[in-house]
């Protein structure tokens, strides 16, 4: 190490460019920065506008509104002092990395564009898709390409000293014991039938199913569902479970093979929570992974679990992992590394286990029940648990079929529009079941462990530079309190 690291004096005067301006973790990211750091020199965020905003008005309304800078808001004396900072500091910048000139930044900016290209110091690729079930041309386009569109807009920039691109620690697909920080290969899949992944050959399949579909008039509905089975098949036939982490993997690749003299850091996040202290504890925004459990069994509509409760589920709160973003920013800026991929999570040196996680949930529901929309409190149980796919798919074919095969009998012999519905609904629940537990499965039963060792590297250089108010080891994170007095009351509070 060249000496100690300063985060706070590293970010004074530098210019900043986060893409995903409006994604649960870039805000996080920004939050942090304007709060440790207010005399930044700019921060660039790329915005999509909308038929109904344009970024500007989703920079305030979606962005610095929210609950999550209610402590900068306070450090500088209110709304009027926030939004003074935000106008005299923030950009925002209207575009979409799936653009691949300038990342659709207008012509009309285009002073704006070559004020971007002297000035920026670091890029933050945040955006990205996460659906697991997403278009394959719309990931393809945003977590594959947009990353190749990204790092080409860096190297535009001429004073860009550092590309930080977020990616997910499963992108090592279905891999089982301990996952090592390592690059993707380009061309490498994950599949034993097949040997090389052509990237360039994925996007001509996109746009061969496209133009298909475009000459048998299929309907937006059609074109939407096709595209979205197409994503899951191309995932599987390579080796990956989803749509979403093979083109995050993807996108990997092509940082790997173009990123040429650019420094480039890839943050691999495990399953993102609430934030842990910073800026308080418990934010949280959208229904997140895990959260849709909490939601689900808080509500009582949760009586069905699939999944092993032996295995391990890796869950880190936002707050560390923006904190190891920052902290790999300033080292690599610095010269203090020569690695580049950093896996943040917990499975290593803090474990948890689904099991543990449905004992916490029970203990909190059971003291704070949720009260509905008709005023009653809402009591929870225990879940049945199903620990292999064979032992769900046996269930629902012994207890659901045959009511069903009743109410089809029912709604045939009295023509009654109430059994029709019961029927339809029914059955529309059970089939989503069975798919979503068919893309989640991977994760109920996975058994992989991801090493940490270049992230304990910047927890141990955080160290020597005397920064224990940056959080970054998850073995301080004591899982039942943060479930029971912080994760699951913000959930209730937020998301409810």
């Amino acid at each position: 190490m060249k000496g100690r690291i300063d985060i706070v004096q590293f970010f004074y005067g530098k210019t900043i460019f986060i893409t995903g301006a409006t994604g649960f973790l870039a805000k996080v990211v920004l939050e942090k920065i304007l709060r440790i750091q207010p005399n930044i020199k700019r921060i660039f965020l790329l915005i999509r506008a909308t038929k109904q905003k344009s970024s500007s008005q989703r920079l305030y309304e979606e962005i610095i509104e929210t609950d999550l800078f209610r402590v900068v808001k306070e450090k500088c004396g209110g709304i009027e002092g926030l939004r003074s900072l935000i106008s005299e500091k923030v950009v925002a910048v209207c575009g979409d990395i799936s653009c691949d000139q300038n990342l659709g930044i207008n012509q009309e900016d285009y002073n704006l564009r070559d004020y971007m290209y002297k000035e920026i110091d670091i890029i933050i690729n945040s955006a990205a898709t996460t659906n697991f079930h997403e278009r394959y041309d719309v990931a393809l386009g945003i977590n594959t390409f947009g990353a190749l569109n990204v790092l080409s807009f860096a190297k535009k920039c001429l004073n860009a000293k550092l590309l930080l691109h977020v990616s997910t620690a499963y992108v090592c697909g279905e891999r089982a014991g301990l996952i090592p920080e390592k690059p993707l290969s380009m061309g490498k899949t994950m599949s034993e039938s097949y040997v090389h992944l052509d990237i360039d050959s994925e996007k001509e399949v996109v746009d061969d199913k496209l133009k298909a579909l475009e000459n048998k008039n299929a309907s937006l509905g059609e074109i939407r569902s096709s595209m979205k089975e197409l994503g899951i098949q191309r995932a599987k036939l390579h080796g990956w479970p989803n749509t979403y982490v093979f083109t995050k993997a993807m996108g990997e690749m092509i940082l790997e093979q173009f990123k040429d003299q650019l420094e480039v850091v890839i943050i691999r996040p495990t399953i993102v929570s609430s934030t842990y202290k910073e800026p308080f504890p418990g934010w949280i925004e959208g229904v997140r992974t895990l959260d849709s459990i909490v939601v689900a069994y808080g509500k009582g509509s949760l009586k069905w679990y699939i999944g092993d409760p032996e295995t391990t589920i890796d869950l880190i709160p936002s707050d560390m992992v923006v904190n190891s973003m920052l902290m790999a920013i300033v080292t690599h800026v610095e010269k203090s590394c020569d690695h580049h991929i950093y896996h943040v999570g917990s499975s290593l040196r803090n474990p948890l286990k689904y099991g543990d996680i449905h004992v916490f949930l029970y203990s909190y529901f059971v003291k704070n029940p949720w009260i509905n929309g008709k005023g009653k409190f809402v009591k929870v149980g225990n879940i049945k648990v199903f620990n292999s796919m064979e032992k769900f798919h046996k269930y629902v074919a012994t207890h659901h079929m045959p009511l069903l095969w009743v109410l089809n009998i029912v709604n045939i012999l009295t023509c009654r529009q109430y059994f029709d519905v019961t029927y339809t609904n029914f059955k529309r629940k059970i089939n989503l079941v069975l798919r979503l537990a068919e893309v989640y499965k991977t994760y109920m039963f996975f058994q992989g462990i991801f090493e940490d060792t270049n992230t304990e590297k910047l927890r141990v250089i955080a160290g020597e530079s005397g920064l224990k108010n940056l959080e970054l080891d998850p073995k301080g994170i004591k899982w039942e309190e943060y479930f029971m007095n912080t994760h699951t009351p913000m959930v209730v509070k937020y998301l409810f």
